[in-house]
This record gives structure tokens, C-alpha cells and sequence, in this order.
């Protein structure tokens, strides 16, 4: 392969692609596939590193967990959560499209996710992501959570990197990309 183009790892040869966002922020993603549209190769992406999502804990049973989407202001939190991963020797990276954790993390047992599952069935919420770490900062309780359904990013290929693809060029392409992957996994079935 070209040095310019994606490149591969030693994780069973699945090749990387860095992606970029408009703040030029980087994240490293598995080439999951590719999909050629309007003279574009755009790429379905998956973080080599794994996601996370920040999440204000509700104090109370009434109220809900706040997932904190607008990461701006909240470098004074991110930095309790970096010194709480680090006595686990994992990293927060803030890279494009999501906060990821960078280390070797445990991975959960899919029989004890399922019996969870079975025990939590009226709390939907709970069953779409894993707490990592809970940790108290600027007076309130936080978390780190991993979403356990697959974590996908969209972006376009130039030049052997990936350009994330957001607002109105993915609602623009978000349909085509699934109706073209529906059709890929139709003629394999």
C-alpha cells in the first residue's frame, strides 16, 4: 500500500484511516468500509480507541443523567476524569468527534451485559452504555460511559485521510450510505 493512503496495523491487517475535523482535531478509525458517492470515496469508520461519553449524574432518583454533549466548557471536569483514568493507566483523549480512552480496558463479559439487560428492562438508557468511571468534580457527580452498540464515524477520503463529514453534507449522504450498505449486506445474505 502507498504511504499516502490508508494504512495498515498489526490488529489482523484492518487497515487506518486519520480522520479530521473541521477544528482539526484528530481521531484514528478502523476502515470498516467504502462507499463511493457523487465522485467521493466516503469512509464508515470505527475508533481504534474506545468512546466515551461525559454524563453528569443526577443527584436524585427523580431526575436524569445529563449527557454533556458541548465539551467546551468542560476542561475543569475532563481534567478530574484525566487524573481518575490515569491510577488506571488508561488516557482521555479529546479527539474529533468524541472523547475516547486510549489503554487497555477490560472488556465486559457479553453473559453478564445480557443478564444486566434481563434484570434492567425497564431502564433502556442504562442498557446503551457501561459506566467506566464515576468521579466527583466541581461539586457534582460525574461519569464516563461506553456506548455498547457500535460506535460508527462518516467521512470523506482525500488525499488518504479522512475529512469528518458533519451537518448538512451527512444529512445529506447519512441515507444514501445506509441504503448502499443495506444493499452490500443484501447480496452477501
Amino acid at each position: 500500500m502507498s504511504s499516502d493512503g490508508p494504512s495498515a496495523n498489526g490488529a489482523g491487517d484492518v487497515p487506518t484511516v486519520l480522520v479530521r475535523d473541521s477544528e482539526g482535531r484528530q481521531l484514528l478509525c478502523f476502515l470498516e468500509q467504502l462507499i463511493p458517492l457523487d465522485g467521493n470515496d466516503y469512509a464508515l469508520l470505527t475508533p481504534v480507541d474506545t468512546p466515551v461519553c461525559l454524563v453528569k449524574i443526577a443527584a436524585d432518583d427523580d431526575s436524569d443523567d445529563e449527557v454533556i454533549d458541548e465539551l467546551s466548557g468542560a476542561e475543569p471536569i475532563l481534567s478530574v476524569a484525566d487524573v481518575v483514568l490515569q491510577e488506571h493507566d488508561l488516557t482521555l483523549v479529546r479527539s474529533a468527534v468524541t472523547l475516547t480512552v486510549s489503554g487497555e480496558l477490560e472488556e465486559p463479559d457479553p453473559e453478564e451485559l445480557d443478564d444486566e439487560i434481563d434484570a434492567d428492562d425497564e431502564d433502556e438508557e442504562t442498557d446503551l452504555y457501561e459506566m467506566l468511571i464515576q468521579f466527583r468534580a466541581e461539586g457534582e457527580e460525574y461519569g464516563l460511559f461506553i456506548p455498547l452498540d457500535p460506535f460508527f464515524v462518516v467521512a470523506r477520503m482525500e488525499n488518504g485521510e479522512g475529512r469528518l463529514v458533519e451537518g448538512e453534507e451527512f444529512e445529506r449522504i447519512q441515507p444514501r450510505i445506509e441504503a448502499e450498505l443495506d444493499e452490500r449486506e443484501l447480496g452477501e445474505g
